[in-house]
């Protein structure tokens, strides 16, 4: 994906993670900006205090998320995780073949994709696709306003479509649809949404079958296709990581939003009742943005989430993702701005707007090398309206690196929560040997301490002795290559592999 050299219209709505790629020359600064180290420390300590993530409070939280895995099991509302159950009970196996469409819509953009697979000799022969923001005002628009966008775009992708690509005749085009918000699977091809996340707030489609939802979108086009496969994000990224690695057990989301998902044992499930598949084993989704216990907060946390759309709700998601990293900075730079005077005289009325600091905006800052900080007085002055001194901009740092390393690191033990539980029920399934976590997103693709936080958080929870047999692995754009494979895998038609 491209990315930017600005943070655009900032809003809880178009959070999505790019990265600023140049900054214009910071202005000469104004006398009246000061040093003022000294009187925003005690601020600053106690952000760094609250903030922070010792060994005793990630092994809390490692161990709460395995108790909350194990109750959301158990039985329905168990716990704050859904466990919601894929029905994905068979994983691509390599002998996939034929022409499959897939369909992401998991934040402020999607995309449709499309994929020729030859089975185990050629595996992935052709694959083209395309990315589309969703408009603002669509993601507080109508359930079928929505869904007919969608299957515009879907529509005109597939009229391109060339001699790379070749569908036996007699058939539907059939699609995995990767839909990445809470939903109550009902079955491969058909789930309830729960409710909307990220920002959006689609009128008429909770309660509803989401396939059903863009099935009728594109009968209302003409669109002869059909939808296979429902999978959230996490799912497709797993599956698509799973093709090319067997060793692949879990896989985690971090981009605008979050979420993680395994494969867990069937007889592990005590709320499916004994309904087992012949494969003996499923991908459950855990919705972990739900997650809250043991996290440590701070009064701009607090803030920020009385102040979302939906407070109280999405705890985790709200401390470790992209989506908020940067409004939280925001919060506590505007707090030492006018109880500090962090920026001297330099009024902050423009960072006293709301998500007008994005989270590319603290990477693009923390990467800065350069021997005056000019890459961050930049984004200050031209996102944030303020003139800054080389001490205020350390002080902005520190800030940065406080709430992202609190961020990677309270990841990092979730993933460690999820690797206990399943090593709890099968010794050495998952600490014995080799065992990979697919990775996706934008935050954790382009933030590099974030990434190193994560590992570094995994590494300390383990031990070495155990985490030698862990592989955090990037599994780029994963999640749509995974519900291509996946509406192979149930396709209705004879596979003749």
């Amino acid at each position: 994906m491209s990315v930017t050299a600005t943070a655009t219209a900032r809003s809880p709505a178009v959070a999505s993670f790019y990265i600023r790629r140049s900054a214009r020359e910071v202005p000469r600064l104004r006398m009246t900006v000061r040093s003022s180290a000294i009187s925003v420390a005690p601020i600053l300590t106690k952000l760094q205090t609250d903030c922070a993530t010792p060994l005793p409070v990630l092994r809390h939280v490692a161990d709460s998320m395995s108790a909350d895995i194990r109750a959301g099991l158990a039985v329905d509302g168990g716990s704050d995780l859904q466990m919601i159950l894929s029905y994905v009970d068979s994983l691509p196996t390599g002998n996939e073949k034929g022409l499959f469409y897939a369909l992401d819509l998991g934040g402020t953009n999607f995309r449709v994709l499309r994929v020729q697979l030859g089975g185990k000799d050629e595996r992935v022969i052709a694959t083209e696709f395309e990315q589309v923001s969703i408009p603002q005002q669509l993601m507080f628009a109508t359930s079928d306003e929505l869904f007919d966008f969608i299957a515009s775009v879907l529509e005109n992708f597939a009229q391109k479509e060339d001699g790379k690509f070749h569908l036996p005749p007699g058939r539907k085009r059939e699609i995995g649809f990767t839909f990445s918000f809470p939903v109550k699977q009902t079955a491969i091809d058909s789930g309830i949404l729960i409710k909307w996340t990220k920002g959006f707030a689609v009128s008429g489609t909770a309660g509803k079958d989401v396939v059903a939802c863009l099935n009728e979108a594109m009968g209302r086009k003409g669109l002869d296709m059909r939808v296979s496969a429902l999978v959230n994000d996490t799912v497709g990224t797993l599956t698509g990581a799973r093709y090319w690695d067997d060793d692949v057990m879990v896989a985690v989301i971090l981009g605008t939003g979050t979420n993680a998902c395994y494969v867990e044992r069937m007889d592990a499930i005590p709320k499916l009742q004994g309904e087992f598949s012949p494969s003996g084993r499923t991908i459950v989704n855990l919705e972990w943005g739900a997650f809250s216990k043991g996290l440590p907060l701070t009064v701009f946390d607090r803030d920020m989430d009385a102040a979302s759309i939906n407070p109280g709700e999405q705890i985790f998601e709200k401390t470790i993702s992209g989506m908020y990293l940067g409004e939280i900075a925001r919060r506590a730079l505007l707090n030492m701005a006018e109880e500090g005077s962090l920026f001297g005289e330099s009024r902050p009325q423009k960072l006293a707007t709301p998500f007008v600091l994005g989270t590319p905006d603290l990477s693009a800052m923390q990467q800065d090398k350069t021997d005056y900080l000019q890459t961050v007085g930049s984004i200050l002055y031209d996102v944030a309206g303020v003139e800054s001194n080389l001490s205020s901009r350390k002080i902005v740092l520190e800030v940065c690196d406080t709430i992202v390393r609190r961020a990677g690191r309270l990841a990092g033990a979730g993933i460690v929560g999820i690797l206990q539980k399943i090593e709890e029920d099968s010794k050495g399934v998952i600490f014995g040997k080799r065992t990979v976590v697919a990775m996706d997103g934008g935050l954790y693709e382009r933030y590099p301490q974030y990434r190193r936080y994560l590992k570094e958080s995994v590494a300390e929870l383990l031990g070495p002795e155990k985490y030698r047999n862990i592989v955090i692995d990037h599994s780029k754009d994963g999640s749509g290559i995974g519900a291509a494979l996946l509406a192979a895998t149930n396709s209705k038609y004879d596979h003749n592999y």
